[in-house]
This record gives structure tokens, C-alpha cells and sequence, in this order.
């Protein structure tokens, strides 16, 4: 082949191969047309709920006894009984015998008080009856002398007036030892001082005990108290709590108590009785004190667990039991609830208005939880407010809400 003729093969070769890609060109599809992505931002967002009611503080605290007394023996001797219920747990009623102490020695003591009042009472009728002959005596004796220039002034111990009084001292001073003994005698039974239960005990039967020597301590079971250590925030938010007075029933503010007790949760009833009058210096904190009425009474239950183990009666309220606290504070005009995540720094929300506009609105907060804050500002109920998604906002930017999605 002579090289004119290769070069009329390869150039017809390439002519085809321009013409079949010209062809393939001209019959290639179309290409399918797909819009832009938009990118207006996609945020997550929550309804501001309108508020209604009470704003509840919250808190925790410790169960405490309203009252508790150490019981100590006013006199001294052998333990002749103790009642059965006198022992750690055990619940006694105001005026119960605890136990008792060998009167033997106080009885003694006051039929021998008893013996020496008597014998005061013979010598005392004796010295006023003397008084009474020599008043008499004296009087006779005026009247014979009455043509005297100067009769003489009778002589106290002629009239037997400094014998009656010391007769009259005497049944004193014996009427008051009689007392101290017969006293004495009724202390021999030690009885509880009010409805409680018995915290610890240390005396049995045979045992000496002295004078002013603790055996046990006893708490009140009418009521209890749990001390709230709240901020100054908290605090403001209960209403009139610096015009509670202690142990005023009228003005209650009521609160409700919650613990744990096996694997359920229960609730009393309680109401704020008084607030400490300083600062706690560590923590800076405020002591409110919520008491609970009749805390033996066992709680309600409030958790919704239906397997749970079923009580045959609810616990009490037992003193040293770490509780929560929910108090009702104040009651706002309006007020709204919004997520925690949708408060922004410097006490802020971010809403959405026409549906896909951001305006940035200030609030008020008044009070906070793990998962909501209570806030009063320009929202309206219902409105949508961003909880996440973006972390940086303007006023009036264009926005796209997570449930209508891409469009």
C-alpha cells in the first residue's frame, strides 16, 4: 500500500469517527432539570404554652421533728418497770407511762411529811388558843387597872403573839416539805411529754438511774418540718412568706413533699410555716421551713408503675428522710412555660412569626427547672419557639420549621 492510500484510509477512519460522535450528540437525551437547593435554615422548635395557676419552686431538703426531747428522770432510785413501747420505734401517746422508778423511799418520805403537818396543825391550833388566854388575860387586866394615869402597852410575848407565828411557820415549812415529797413521789413515773415515737432508749428494769441522766429521746409525731435551703429568686416567688408568722394555720401556703420509698413514690400534703430570719453563710441560701401534719400517717402514692410491688399500707414520712419540695408560688397575670433549650443568653427567645420569620424577643425569667423555664415577655400561647437547630439568629431571618421539612 503506498502511503497516499494509508492516508486516505485513516483520515476516512476519523471522518467516521466525527460523524457517529456527531450523531451520538445530537441523540443524547435531555438531561433532567432539578432545582436549586434552598438554603434557608431548618430549626426544631416547641410551643410556648400559656401558664396557668401557681409557678411551683422547687426545692429538697431533710426531715426534722418539730419537737424533740431528751427523757431524763427527775429523782433518783431504782427502775422498778418500763412499758413495752419505750424502745427505739416504739410510739407512745402524751401522757404515757415510759417507766417507773421504786417509790418505796419517796412514799416514806411522805407519810413522814404528812406525820410533822399534823403535828404543826395540833401545835398551831395550841398556839392560838394561848394567844386567845392571854389576849383575854390582858384585857381583865386593863379594866382593872383603868384608873391608872399611864397604863402600861402589852408585851408581844405576853400576848403570845411571836409563839403563834412561829407555830404558823412551822406548818409552813412542814406543808412545803409534804409538797417536795409528794412531788417527788409522782416523779417516780416518767410519762411522755406528747404523741411521739421513740428515737432510742438505754434503761431496763433493776437498773439505777440519777437525777438529770438521759435514758432515751423522744420526737413529736404530730407534725414534722423540712428546712428548704432556696435562693433569693425562689424565695421572692412564695407569696407573703416574710409576713408567715410560725405556727399561724391561716395563712398557709401549701407545698407537697415527695420520697421515695421502695420502688414507688409518695406525696404529703404540707404548707410553708415560717422562713429563717439570716442567710445561710456557705451557700447564701434562704431556710424555708415547710411542715408536715401528721406525717405517720403514710403518703400517697404518685408514681403510675401498675407491676409495682403493692404495700399493704403506705410508708410515714420518717424524720431524716431526704425529700423533695414543690411550694406554690405566685400566680402571674400571664405567664408562659417554654423548653429550657429555648432560652437563649442574655434572657431571650427566639419565636417564629408568619411562619418562617424569626423575631428575637426579651423575657423575664421566674423560675427555672431541669426541663422548663417560666418566663413572661411579648409571647403569645402556642406561639413556636426554636429549641435547636441553629445557634445563631437575626431579627426577621427566614427560617424552615423541622415539621414542614424540606420543601
Amino acid at each position: 500500500m503506498t502511503r497516499r492510500k494509508g492516508l486516505l484510509v485513516a483520515g476516512g477512519i476519523l471522518l467516521a469517527c466525527l460523524i457517529l460522535a456527531t450523531l451520538m450528540m445530537q441523540l443524547r437525551p435531555a438531561p433532567e432539570a432539578r432545582p436549586l437547593p434552598d438554603g434557608t435554615p431548618v430549626v426544631a422548635t416547641a410551643p410556648a404554652i400559656a401558664g396557668v395557676g401557681p409557678i411551683p419552686v422547687h426545692g429538697a431538703g431533710t426531715v426534722r421533728p418539730v419537737a424533740e426531747v431528751h427523757v431524763t428522770p427527775e429523782v433518783h432510785g431504782k427502775v422498778s418497770w418500763v412499758n413495752p413501747v419505750f424502745q427505739s420505734g416504739g410510739r407512745v401517746r402524751e401522757g404515757q407511762a415510759l417507766f417507773r422508778i421504786d417509790d418505796a423511799d419517796y412514799r416514806n418520805r411522805v407519810r413522814q411529811a404528812r406525820a410533822s403537818v399534823a403535828a404543826g396543825q395540833v401545835a398551831l391550833m395550841q398556839a392560838q388558843e394561848e394567844a386567845r388566854i392571854a389576849r383575854s388575860e390582858y384585857a381583865q387586866f386593863q379594866r382593872r387597872e383603868a384608873d391608872a394615869a399611864s397604863p402600861e402597852e402589852a408585851n408581844a410575848l405576853v400576848l403570845r403573839e411571836p409563839q403563834l407565828r412561829a407555830a404558823e411557820a412551822a406548818l409552813a415549812r412542814d406543808s412545803t416539805i409534804l409538797a417536795d415529797a409528794e412531788l417527788a413521789l409522782s416523779r417516780t413515773e416518767v410519762l411522755a411529754p406528747f404523741h411521739g415515737v421513740v428515737l432510742e432508749e438505754s434503761v431496763d428494769p433493776g437498773q439505777f438511774v440519777a437525777a438529770g441522766q438521759g435514758v432515751g429521746r423522744l420526737y413529736a409525731s404530730d407534725a414534722v418540718e423540712v428546712a428548704v435551703p432556696l435562693s433569693d429568686a425562689d424565695a421572692a416567688l412564695i407569696p407573703d412568706l416574710w409576713r408567715l408568722q410560725a405556727g399561724d394555720g391561716n395563712a398557709r401556703v401549701a407545698a407537697r413533699i415527695l420520697a421515695e420509698y421502695g420502688d414507688g413514690r409518695y406525696a404529703w400534703s404540707g404548707y410553708v410555716d415560717r422562713a429563717e430570719a439570716s442567710l445561710d453563710e456557705q451557700t447564701r441560701t434562704i431556710d424555708v421551713i415547710v411542715r408536715v401534719s401528721n406525717p405517720l400517717a403514710g403518703g400517697a402514692r404518685v408514681d403510675a408503675l401498675s407491676d409495682a410491688a403493692d404495700y399493704s399500707s403506705a410508708p410515714p414520712l420518717l424524720v431524716g428522710k431526704f425529700v423533695e419540695v414543690q411550694i406554690e408560688g405566685v400566680v402571674p397575670d400571664e405567664y408562659f412555660i417554654v423548653r429550657r433549650s429555648a432560652l437563649r443568653p442574655g434572657n431571650e427567645v427566639w419565636a417564629v412569626r408568619a411562619d418562617t420569620l424569626l423575631t428575637l424577643l426579651p423575657v423575664r425569667v421566674l423560675q427555672r427547672t431541669d426541663d422548663e423555664v417560666f418566663v413572661v415577655g411579648g409571647l403569645e400561647a402556642d406561639q413556636e419557639v426554636v429549641v435547636g437547630g441553629i445557634s445563631f439568629a437575626t431579627e426577621g431571618m427566614a427560617v424552615r420549621t423541622a415539621s414542614r421539612g424540606n420543601p
